[in-house]
């Protein structure tokens, strides 16, 4: 089979849709105006924006005035959980709860956290990466200020019981933030039914530019300044607005949430099959929960590989593939999120992330399927690790009880 390009790394980046594209070109060229100004230019520039909120709000069941800009998920994460122990802080409450396989926007943030007084629960995740509602409720405290959980890993898909979780910290009276940078647009999310409080979206996970995303924040959560200087997004994050960005975004937004289930099935068929074929391969591993994670998100890890050379040698046979977050892939370090797992660094050093979208044709899976027994099969050739497999060496004989037979 001739070699081919095939862009399988969508849970790091997406390219911008000509969709997208064509709703931030007019405020590029001749409706510049400054949204702050009171002439014609610039109140047409804040009526495109009011318009942009409008179409974002219809998307999760919010009201547009629960929307803020931001520069992206990184940014939502830090604003929501920093303002809340700010806030509620001064009344005692500076106890945080959140995950262990939670994006570095969050674990970062409570380090900082705890640097400044706070105390944060992680919570463990099982060998699926799931944590429960029942875990979250048994760590709720008088003093707890905000409960931040994924709703779905970026690193193995696995997709968090957001509504029990929400509904266990409005029965407690506790703020309930989730992360959903990998769940919108992947999964039908209504911020009322699914009880969240604050919730993360970055843009260009989603067809949007890079360096846009939001913030949603239920009505009557107070939150505390981000930017000052200005009055922009109600007053709280000062800075005049990037008005191609916003619009770009909330025309990202209502294009990923249209027919969800529909796309979903369609990738969901073809995560399937790589996983089906894939998993043929001796010695290797699903990450994740094999049927709650997302549609388009497939993590394995094979024994007797290194990550970053299976990376390389997929990207010399045309395959843009990641060993876990972007974040974090010029890391040697194995993924906080596999040693979360409990795997031996052995499997956790030898992961790959496929992570497709409506995008992927049948014909990339064929390619894909093709191509990675060969490039697996390469590496373990030039490996000490799976001659110690070969030979049946004790060194290795925990790392074997991770993965499948070999055949």
């Amino acid at each position: 089979m001739e070699k081919r390009f095939i862009y399988a790394d969508n849970a790091a980046t997406t390219a911008v849709s000509k969709r997208v594209l064509d709703a931030m070109l007019p405020y590029m060229t001749e409706q510049f105006g400054n949204p702050s100004s009171i002439y014609k230019l610039g109140r047409d520039a804040e009526k495109a924006i009011t318009i942009a909120r409008e179409k974002i709000a219809d998307a999760i069941g919010c009201s547009p005035s629960e929307i803020f800009f931001t520069s992206g998920g990184s940014e939502a994460d830090n604003w929501a959980i920093r303002s809340a122990v700010l806030r509620l802080g001064a009344k005692g409450k500076k106890h945080i709860i959140t995950t262990n396989v939670e994006h570095h926007a969050v674990l970062h943030t409570c380090e900082f956290l705890e640097k400044q007084g706070c105390e944060v629960t992680y919570l463990p995740v099982d060998e699926n990466g799931l944590v429960t509602a029942e875990q979250v409720r048994n760590a709720i405290r008088e003093d707890t200020a905000i409960v931040s959980v994924m709703y779905a890993n970026n690193e193995i898909g696995t997709v968090m019981p957001i509504r029990e979780i929400g509904h266990v910290c409005r029965e407690k009276g506790v703020l309930f933030h989730t992360d959903a940078v990998q769940a919108v647009g992947n999964i039908p999310i209504n911020v009322g039914e699914q009880n969240i409080d604050l919730m993360s979206c970055s843009g260009h996970k989603i067809h949007a530019q890079k360096g846009i995303g939001f913030l949603y924040v239920k009505k009557g959560v107070p939150m505390t300044n981000l930017i000052f200087g200005g009055a922009q997004e109600r007053g709280r994050r000062a800075g005049t607005e990037n008005v191609p960005a916003i619009m770009g975004l909330a025309e990202a937004v209502t294009a990923a949430c249209e027919n969800i289930p529909e796309k979903a099935a369609r990738v969901a068929e073809m995560r399937d099959r790589l996983i089906d074929g894939i998993t043929k391969i001796p010695c290797c591993r699903l990450n994740g929960d094999r049927t709650n994670r997302l549609c388009g998100n497939v993590n394995i890890s094979f024994l007797g590989v290194e990550g970053e050379s299976l990376l390389l040698l997929l990207d010399a046979n045309g395959i843009c593939a990641s060993s876990g977050s972007a974040c974090t892939s010029g890391s040697l370090d194995p993924s906080h999120v596999l040693l979360a797992l409990g795997l031996p660094h052995e499997v956790a050093h030898g992961s790959m992330r496929l992570s497709i979208s409506d995008e992927t044709t049948d014909e990339d899976i064929d390619y894909i399927l093709e191509t990675v027994p060969k490039v697996v099969e390469r590496i373990r050739a030039m490996s000490p690790l799976w001659e110690d497999i070969l030979n049946g060496k004790e060194n290795i004989q925990k790392a074997m009880k991770f993965v499948s037979p070999l055949k």
